[in-house]
């Protein structure tokens, strides 16, 4: 093997693929992604404003953080939101089959995962994607809020993800919400304290967030963030959405 060939195509290449053959799969993989983007664009173009929840895929029904999801996808449903989760069990179907029983659509962007991940059974409008890339830019690209309710690594991750576009300009500036201050306590502590006073972020990048612990208050801060605009991203937000 020459030296211009990086080290992982020769690793296949020593497994019986060619370079080429490897270069066929990797773009194979890319239209996969595209074929993804497409089909969302497709199926959501019209399904708007909607809202994006996100929490624990592990929390059992009987639970309040479970009832107050369902209540708050209600709310934001009857209120003319349609509602995107995504789409398993857990916090995940309470905020489907809250959305499911109001007047607008239960989207769900299913994920395929080795564990955890089932599609519930109250999604209006069902995704399947095999890429989280794809997913999670599904997600900002077509919310015009994140609520985020109590959840594990995949839930900090979408509400860093948020918080990071916001931050840096690559979309629009739009509510992102924690639910149940007492879970989220620990957290903003630390981000004022080791984020803000050792200068990682400015301490204004903290009023990206809001945060409540009733139902109703969701929906007040979403109508009073786009009293004086509109829920569809400008030309300009638009274009940035291309550069995610």
């Amino acid at each position: 093997m020459t030296d211009k060939i990086p080290r992982h195509i020769e690793q296949n290449f020593e497994r019986g693929e060619s370079p080429h053959e490897m270069v066929a799969r990797e773009a194979w993989h890319l239209l996969g992604i595209m074929s993804e983007f497409v089909d969302a664009t497709e199926r959501l173009a019209n399904i708007r404003p909607a809202v994006s929840i996100f929490g624990s895929a592990r929390v059992p029904e009987d639970h309040p953080y479970y009832a107050l999801s369902e209540k708050i996808a209600r709310l934001l449903s009857d209120a003319g939101f349609a509602v995107l989760s995504g789409g398993g069990p857990g916090l995940m179907e309470a905020v489907n089959r809250g959305a499911h029983a109001g007047r607008s659509p239960a989207v769900g962007l299913n994920i395929e995962l080795p564990r955890e991940q089932f599609g519930n059974t109250y999604q209006d409008v069902s995704l399947a994607f095999r890429h989280f890339f794809a997913r999670k830019a599904t997600f900002v690209r077509f919310s015009c809020a994140y609520v985020v309710m109590p959840g594990g690594f995949g839930t900090l991750d979408e509400l860093t993800e948020a918080l990071v576009l916001i931050q840096t300009g690559k979309s629009m500036r739009f509510p992102v919400i924690l639910v149940c201050e007492p879970f989220w306590r620990g957290m903003l502590d630390w981000f004022r304290d080791k984020l803000v006073g050792e200068a990682m972020i400015a301490e204004e990048d903290t009023e990206l967030m809001h945060v409540v612990n009733h139902a109703e208050e969701v929906v007040e801060v979403i109508f009073r963030h786009y009293q004086h605009r509109s829920f569809a991203p400008s030309p300009s937000e638009r274009q940035s959405f291309l550069k995610l």
